[in-house]
């Protein structure tokens, strides 16, 4: 199956079941901890660095930009070129724990979606359907270390109701480089890592403090 000409590639052990076990438990720590640190007042309600309730599935504990995810997300890229034999570039990651009864709605994505996944990082079984470029109805069963490359922008995908107890996946975001350069690199944020707050910002790198890791020559900033 070619990426390029079916807008959808399924990946078998995208990474390895290892990676995938450890950053499963990871997260639902940091769901645990995300709930004692609110519940506790410890943090701040309005507080998304430890996670968020999204709108398009409110029951869902999700994470914009996890160091771990976004680490993944970088290691990928060179892979990710390969397989979609595109030259792409990272935006941004977004991971979801999913449980009984969630819903994800049928819905395209956004341009900083052009060629992304859903990465399933372990959990019960939950199929992620989506309409290919003949119309067809196509359900892809994912396990733990799996992944399914599509283009979030062009085909419509969904998941129907969720009937197990707990389903953990990343989603991985990439843009197709073109002659226009990157300007939406990141996500337009900074660098990978940061919260969804640093979108669009830009920076006058003489007034940052001294760092070993200087900005990339393509971020916006203050000249």
């Amino acid at each position: 199956m070619s990426y390029k000409k079916n807008s959808y590639l399924v990946v078998k052990n995208a990474i390895p079941i290892d990676v995938a076990n450890f950053v499963y438990d990871y997260f639902n720590m940091k769901r645990r901890t995300y709930y004692t640190l609110k519940n506790t007042s410890y943090i701040s309600k309005f507080d998304a660095d430890w996670g968020e309730h999204d709108k398009q599935v409110p029951n869902a504990y999700a994470h914009y930009a996890d160091m771990a995810m976004e680490t993944i997300l970088d290691v990928l890229t060179p892979k990710m070129s390969k397989l979609t034999k595109l030259n792409l570039t990272p935006t941004y990651s977004y991971a979801r724990i999913y449980g009984k009864g969630d819903i994800l709605h049928p819905h395209t994505d956004r341009y900083s979606c052009e060629v992304s996944t859903t990465l399933n990082l372990g959990g019960d079984m939950w199929p992620i359907w989506l309409v290919d470029k003949n119309g067809k109805h196509k359900e892809i069963k994912l396990n733990p270390s799996d992944m399914l490359i599509y283009n979030g922008c062009e085909l419509k995908h969904w998941r129907d109701e969720f009937k197990g107890d707990i389903c953990s996946q990343v989603f991985l975001h990439y843009n197709i480089k073109n002659d226009k350069g990157n300007s939406n690199l990141y996500d337009q944020r900074l660098h990978l890592g940061l919260p969804s707050g640093f979108k669009g910002q830009s920076f006058n790198k003489k007034n940052m403090p001294n760092n070993p890791y200087d900005l990339p020559d393509n971020v916006p900033t203050n000249k």
